[in-house]
């Protein structure tokens, strides 16, 4: 399911002379899908309020993801962004339901990943022995009919990483993860907090409210 967003639909979370954070909403891609689908990267030009210059995204979060989005205003901000990123300095916190109850309360997950593609099936990632190193600390939140509310901090960025981690590795996909799950409803994985540390400034430190598609765990965020 895709939906269309326009600015003025993107709530701006954080702002100030460097940065810009986004709460994305769940079916907007980041960049420009082959699909057609309206996506952030063309919306960027209308978020400079008052720059000369369109912000650069410098992370992505995936099209049925929603959550903290970060855009750098500046080029030199842009570099130190993407430096912290690349050296596993951001501090990253995500919010998932699973289908199904860990037997635990809480656990890290370390399982590398591979990417896969078939001119059939398209590209999916894989636990592979010999893929990029992910680590994954997850905690238990709340249970409920059967699901767990679970908060999903990753130590490293991979393409899908926790969408992964939850299927292979938890062996209980997210709920309504059109790829590795069953995908009947929207996907429950938002992406809640972001911290950002900078040198001469203090932190920026951003929270996105749990959206509606989340219904009544909601009630449930630890």
């Amino acid at each position: 399911m895709f939906y269309r967003v326009s600015v003025p639909d993107l709530p701006i979370l954080f702002t100030d002379a460097e940065a810009l954070v986004i709460d994305k909403p769940s079916g907007l891609p980041v960049d420009r899908p082959k699909d057609g689908t309206p996506a952030l990267a063309d919306m960027v030009d209308d978020l400079r309020f008052g720059f000369a210059r369109p912000p650069g995204i410098v992370h992505r979060l995936d099209r049925d993801t929603s959550g903290c989005l970060l855009l750098a205003r500046n080029h030199g901000a842009h570099r130190r962004f993407s430096a912290a990123f690349a050296n596993h300095e951001v501090q990253k916190t995500y919010l998932a339901v699973l289908e199904g109850v860990p037997a635990e309360d809480e656990g890290v997950i370390e399982l590398a990943l591979s990417k896969i593609s078939s001119a059939a099936g398209g590209w999916r990632i894989i636990p592979a022995k010999k893929g990029k190193p992910a680590v994954t600390h997850w905690t238990r939140l709340a249970v409920r009919d059967g699901r767990a509310l679970v908060r999903f901090e990753p130590k490293t960025g991979r393409t899908h990483q926790l969408r992964v981690h939850a299927a292979s590795g938890l062996g209980l996909p997210i709920v309504g993860d059109p790829t590795y799950g069953d995908g009947r409803v929207a996907m429950l994985l938002h992406a809640s907090r972001i911290v950002m540390p900078r040198h001469n400034k203090p932190a920026i430190d951003v929270e996105a409210p749990l959206p509606a598609r989340f219904g009544s765990w909601q009630l449930g965020q630890g």
